[in-house]
């Protein structure tokens, strides 16, 4: 583990198993870190995958910094990629993590990058609008999320998580893992998670979508009440020419921990290839 600078001068702390194969970066969601991935983790690095997880700025043990758009956090993105002389690697993206992803490959393209990964992603569009009638965010919505975690923000993390792991009302994780997440969640600096919030919930990611070229996977779960798959999963695969499609079953957002078998073999399967 270390640090890295950013984009914009910040320290961006990492974790790295090393070894000689093929590189794995794996961009966690929102509002976890790196840490939100210890289930990917040694499974991948079994494989012989060299395994890299990052923590964004402002979250888990990376400094605050702005801006917090993504032309910044895929700038991020590819510092990391590049202080580790990274070639062939397969970006993951996870829920916020899929926006980074999307937007590095069209600002910065993948001479570096052999495949990518769209995990219960936010891309194409979650906010709902007139050009897009299938974003799955309103804005009354949204403007709602920003208001409760303003207001208390350990009452939000409480409710979101457990919405995060919920498939309708059953919830798919242990109480332990839940309290993990809430921990992960309020390690998070307070104004970056709010201005995070409202990058993944406004941005735009149709155009960067289009200038995808490489093997991609898109994975998400059929119950995933928070980035609802209709909106958005199935919109990217669309998208996507050629891109393979796993639609988990009963999956809530977090299936990587919730179904971590299933999400598992999902990845490994398709990095085989």
């Amino acid at each position: 583990m270390g640090t890295i600078t950013g984009a914009n001068g910040n320290e961006l702390h990492y974790e790295d198993t090393g070894g000689a194969g093929r590189p794995v970066v794996l961009v966690h969601g929102w509002p976890l870190n790196g840490q939100a991935w210890k289930n990917q983790v040694g499974p991948l690095t079994q494989a012989g995958h060299r395994v890299i997880t990052y923590d964004r700025r402002g979250f888990g043990q990376s400094e605050p910094q702005h801006p917090y758009t993504y032309d910044a956090l895929a700038g991020d993105l590819a510092a990391v990629i590049e202080a580790l002389n990274l070639r062939d690697a397969v970006l993951v993206g996870f829920s916020m993590g899929g926006g980074e992803v999307a937007r590095y490959l069209a600002q910065h393209g993948s001479e570096r990058v052999a495949s990518a990964i769209f995990a219960a992603a936010v891309t194409p569009y979650l906010l709902h609008t007139s050009s897009n009638p299938e974003g799955p965010l309103k804005k009354t919505e949204a403007a709602a999320m920003a208001a409760q975690l303003t207001a208390n923000r350990e009452k939000f993390f409480d409710g979101f998580t457990t919405d995060f792991f919920s498939a309708g009302e059953a919830l798919c994780v242990s109480e332990a893992q839940r309290q993990e997440a809430i921990r992960m969640c309020l390690q998070a600096n307070k104004l970056a998670a709010l201005e995070c919030m409202a990058s993944f919930g406004a941005t735009d990611f149709r155009d960067d979508l289009d200038r995808v070229t490489i093997p991609t996977l898109v994975i998400h779960g059929d119950a995933d009440g928070v980035v609802p798959f209709e909106g958005s999963g199935q919109r990217t695969h669309q998208a996507v020419p050629d891109s393979e499609l796993v639609v988990v079953p009963g999956a809530p957002h977090g299936l990587n921990v919730s179904h971590a078998e299933e999400f598992n073999a999902a990845l490994l399967g398709f990095l085989s290839r």
